[in-house]
């Protein structure tokens, strides 16, 4: 059994997670199957400070049913059912008879997995060391001392060098299970960006809990499911310049020491700041120039102008309005400081960076899926891609390049195309090939591998010179 490798997908697991339960969070299903809970067993979740008390039964199917008979696999969505609103850490809310909560009872699970001999579950061992590291890190936690590590630290505990989607997820799932999150989010930020390993909830109760539509629980227990949600796409975090300090001035200032911070640093804006979080304005050299040409005298507050700002984790594509209307925005980090400025020009780098390889990946999908069109019939194809069924294949362009992978492993397929090339080499490298794409697909925040664009050059190149 081995943990996740960096390989050349950059943060893809082995297999699809190497950790307790495939990678995923223990659900109560988890803790019926290891014996911890039972059909029947009562539990109960107090609100002293007013007063109530709410019950739930486990039932045969090992969900939560609540008096009203509503079913939920998540004890926190049941615990907001219950209540009737909010928002709740239900492993912190529901309780045995004798006192332990459902935190408890998955801390128990996740020893015992750890100390499992190797092979003795249906799903993978985790790694004990890992597990031992996670568990310290909760300690440090509720003892107010958080583990502070930079991103990249923290993902070489799962052995991944870049966040990928499934190895991001694991993470997730894998903190959430000892009860911790990272401040900031992991996702989020750069990956040289420091974050501290905190508990993610200390109290059922997270947080005040207006009854709002918003929060409204529907009855459907088909959506009650607790999913590892990451973040799609790329955050304002994700950039470089995000959270790394902002140069900034008082109100008070003169146009001289504005002016010379400007040009000492290369800048064509700076934020006009009192304390770290109370964001008063912006100077710009056009702001200046318009202060000055209406009143050669005017005093420095005449040149501020409104400036914006956003949490470091809002998505990238959200701000790009506020890009083009005012070419920079001030970013806030989870403490609320202004932590960074990222501008229109960085935006733009960040983009461009991914153009080339985003554009080379969609030649090598069109020539690829050009040649199996032209070599195989489309039965054929649905046969290897899809033999349960399961999928209906009616064209080509119906296919994955994972769908490419299952069609030229197949030793029939490769004679018929009869490419005098080692077939496992090949389809080993369109494997790599796949990882790269998801990584851009999924807009993964961090710098695909150096020799990434090279692999994509030299398939294409050949596919060219064997489709002549």
């Amino acid at each position: 059994m081995t943990d996740v490798v960096g390989g050349a997908g950059g943060g893809e697991p082995a297999g699809r997670a190497s950790y307790l339960l495939a990678g995923r969070r223990v659900g109560i299903a988890d803790l019926v199957r290891a014996g911890l809970l039972s059909a029947g067993d009562q539990l109960t979740f107090e609100r002293p400070r007013i007063g109530e008390t709410h019950s739930a039964q486990i039932t045969d199917d090992a969900q939560l049913k609540l008096i009203d008979g509503q079913l939920f696999k998540s004890p926190s969505t049941a615990a907001i059912a219950a209540v009737g609103g909010g928002s709740f850490d239900g492993w912190h809310a529901w309780a045995l008879p004798d006192g332990r909560l459902l935190d408890a009872l998955r801390q128990e699970l996740l020893d015992n997995v750890a100390q499992a001999p190797e092979g003795d579950e249906e799903t993978q061992v985790p790694s004990t060391a890992r597990h031992e590291m996670l568990k310290q890190a909760r300690e440090s936690a509720e003892q107010g001392h958080p583990k502070s590590l930079p991103v990249r630290d923290l993902l070489q505990w799962w052995g991944a060098e870049r966040r990928g989607y499934l190895i991001s997820r694991q993470i997730a799932a894998e903190l959430a299970n000892h009860s911790l999150s990272t401040s900031p989010d992991f996702e989020a930020v750069g990956l040289d960006a420091v974050v501290d390993l905190v508990v993610a909830s200390t109290s059922p109760e997270i947080q005040p809990e207006p009854e709002t539509p918003a929060q409204t629980v529907v009855s459907s227990p088909a959506h009650h499911n607790e999913e590892d949600t990451p973040v799609l796409g790329l955050t304002v975090g994700n950039l470089r310049s995000a959270l790394t300090g902002v140069v900034s001035v008082s109100p008070s200032s003169t146009f001289e020491e504005a002016i010379t911070e400007m040009v000492i640093n290369g800048f064509s804006q700076l934020p006009v700041i009192t304390g770290s979080r109370n964001l008063r304005g912006a100077v710009t050299w056009e702001s200046i120039a318009r202060a000055r040409h209406v009143d050669p005298e005017a005093p420095f507050s005449k040149a501020i102008i409104p400036a914006h700002d956003v949490p470091y984790d809002r998505h990238l594509i959200d701000v790009l309005p506020l890009l083009a209307d005012y070419n920079f925005v001030l970013v806030r980090d989870q403490t609320n400081a202004i932590a960074g400025i990222v501008t229109a020009n960085d935006v733009a780098m960040e983009y461009g960076s991914m153009a080339t390889p985003f554009f080379l990946i969609g030649e090598f999908d069109q020539r690829l899926r050009r040649i199996l069109a032209e070599t195989f019939a489309i039965s054929h194809v649905a046969t290897l891609c899809a033999p349960d069924g399961n999928r209906t294949i009616g064209s080509f362009d119906d296919l994955s390049v994972g769908d490419y992978q299952r069609i030229l492993e197949n030793e029939d397929s490769w004679k018929i195309l009869g490419w005098p090339l080692d077939r496992k080499v090949f389809v080993k490298r369109i494997d790599e090939l796949r990882v790269i794409r998801n990584d851009l697909m999924h807009f993964n925040p961090d710098p695909i591998p150096d020799d990434a664009v090279q692999k994509i050059r030299h398939m294409i190149a050949l596919l060219r010179e064997y489709s002549a």
